[in-house]
């Protein structure tokens, strides 16, 4: 909360034809952390991304542990067993999709900041129930708890940093932060990897202990971190505490909070939580099946998709088990495979900071395509050259997973985070997003669970499979997910607004649909009912004519602190 000197600008909403208000200019900006502007976004970035950093290292960790021998033998039950080294490995993501369903439940409720705080803490207590496992008390029992906290606790984190992000950013930069943050995850993964690798020269306990307590220094920061950050200013505008929303726009923006921009930009987002039936509160899950021209349950169902698609297309099959891989298809000794995944890791990361470049200039429609067509043929090259068998063939069937590994990090890796977050809207936007990093979590266990006995049992029939399922999701992402390339996230309303109410597709919408500054975003939204002329934009005209505030005061009723 601001001080009695900082609130020397007040901007409140009052009833339902009322407009935000400006009184008693203060021309310094806000400040978090001491930083406003662009070192603000760089921090709020930082913090997201560290978050998506521990994801991505404890995805990789168990890779180069599940198979080690001194971490089977701690722990019998997995030794040569692929059934419990699978288990062991996926109960992580059963953990994770009960964080997805506690944010579903209580997001709205707590809000974008506290969640990222405690889902840290809760991967934090998972690493130390991990890590305190005593052989012979029943070790493999509690080391399942840890991962399942541990998961628990990522789910969170991942079901409402991308949300933050995205609500965070403006549309010029938006794309290219969230997929920063799914790209991290590979260089989180990398980490893993050569740390793994690094402890087997170490002795027994370390090739396991050291590489899972690693993690924590990435959750302290995720834990701390945002304590310093402003919340989300969507989010605090949907929960009526104006006078915060309009702080933090500010301060994200470099403007003080009279500014004129800074009082646009509230409105434009009022427009829209307006819009969508948003009142204050918490959204009903009722809502997630609406359509009309919100589309919640479309909108919902695309972003979940996504999520859906990155899972079935053998991610985890190449990224959890990837030793495996080598050691069961091709051959490798453990030690071999170990570098090959190292090597294999440095060539995802390497890959993953493609769409950092490209995600503004080519667009999501076009990466999910162009992954969607690498990975197929890449799985067909894999499982071709597995069929003869022999060492030769088995090298190219390693090329094949190589450049798998380098389509999915250029694409599919960050854009199922991406999309989500931009394409639902702000009533629904933490629920549905929820929605979908539960889908992720529910079909990652899956095929992270099958994954080891598919291949002991169908051999090179596993990546067949995975390149049929690669080849179905081309026509699906063509006819159905429209652009949102430099949107904001109050034109992606507008796209599906105009798809339903002239009867297009919502992907022709998007094309059709110019691309908007933010009073044009005021004027279409009246134009498409999301807001009378003689509600909040017709008010803040009058604001900026120089009515006086008086006489605002006079013609809107009695202001809310």
């Amino acid at each position: 909360m601001s001080s009695d000197s900082e609130k020397s600008q007040t901007i409140a909403l009052h009833s339902e034809n009322s407009q935000p208000t400006v009184r008693h200019a203060n021309k310094s900006s806000p400040k978090y952390m001491g930083l406003t502007g662009q070192p603000l976004n760089m921090a709020v970035s930082v913090i997201a991304t560290t978050g998506f950093l521990l994801f991505g290292y404890d995805q990789g960790v168990m890779s180069g542990i599940i198979s080690a021998e001194p971490f089977m033998r701690y722990f019998p039950e997995t030794y040569n067993d692929s059934t419990w080294q699978g288990f062991v490995t996926a109960i992580y993501e059963i953990g994770c999709f009960l964080g997805a369903i506690f944010i579903l439940i209580f997001g709205d409720a707590i809000g974008r900041r506290r969640s990222m705080i405690l889902g840290a803490f809760v991967m934090i207590v998972g690493v130390v129930i991990q890590i305190s496992s005593i052989k012979g008390h029943k070790a493999t029992a509690q080391f399942i708890i840890g991962r399942t906290v541990t998961g628990l606790g990522n789910g969170i984190n991942t079901s409402v940093i991308p949300s933050y992000q995205a609500e965070c950013s403006r549309s010029n930069n938006r794309g290219l932060l969230i997929c920063i943050e799914g790209g991290i995850i590979a260089f989180g993964t990398l980490i893993a990897y050569w740390i793994d690798y690094g402890c087997t020269y170490g002795p027994p306990d370390l090739t396991w202990r050291f590489p899972i307590a690693f993690q924590v220094i990435f959750g302290v920061v995720v834990l701390i971190g945002p304590i310093w950050l402003p919340e989300s200013p969507r989010w605090l505008l949907t929960r009526d505490r104006t006078d915060e929303a309009m702080r933090v726009l500010a301060a994200l923006g470099g403007l003080s909070v009279d500014d004129e921009q800074t009082s646009l930009r509230a409105n434009i987002i009022i427009d829209s939580i307006r819009a969508s039936g948003h009142k204050g509160g918490v959204t009903p899950f009722s809502a997630l099946f609406t359509g009309g021209k919100t589309q919640h349950f479309r909108r919902m169902m695309l972003g979940a998709s996504s999520q859906f698609m990155q899972q079935l297309g053998g991610c985890n099959a190449v990224i959890y088990f990837f030793p495996l891989l080598f050691q069961n298809s091709i051959g490798a000794d453990h030690n071999m495979s170990l570098i090959l995944g190292g090597v294999n890791m440095i060539v995802y990361s390497i890959f993953a900071t493609v769409s950092w470049f490209v995600i503004e200039r080519t667009g999501r429609r076009k990466l999910f395509l162009i992954g969607t067509v690498g990975q197929c043929l890449s799985m067909v090259l894999v499982f071709a050259c597995l069929i003869p068998g022999g060492a030769s063939a088995a090298k190219g069937a390693a090329v094949g997973l190589f450049t798998y590994i380098a389509f999915f990090g250029a694409t599919w890796l960050p854009l199922p985070w991406l999309y989500p977050a931009e394409i639902n809207p702000i009533k629904t936007r933490a629920k549905a997003n929820a929605v979908s990093t539960l889908t992720n979590w529910l079909f990652n266990f899956a095929v992270v669970m099958i994954t080891p006995v598919m291949i002991a049992h169908i051999g090179w029939g596993t990546y067949l499979f995975f390149a049929i399922v690669n080849a179905t999701f081309f026509p699906f992402i063509y006819f159905f997910y429209p652009e949102t390339k430099r949107r904001t996230l109050e034109e992606v309303d507008l796209i599906f607004a105009k798809g339903f109410l002239e009867n297009m597709s919502y992907v022709r919408a998007a094309k059709e649909l110019p691309y908007l500054s933010e009073r044009e975003i005021d004027e279409r939204a009246r134009e498409y009912g999301f807001v009378s002329e003689g509600e909040q934009a017709g008010q803040l005209e009058a604001v900026r004519s120089g009515e006086k505030e008086e006489d605002l005061a006079t013609n809107t009723g009695t202001h809310l602190a």
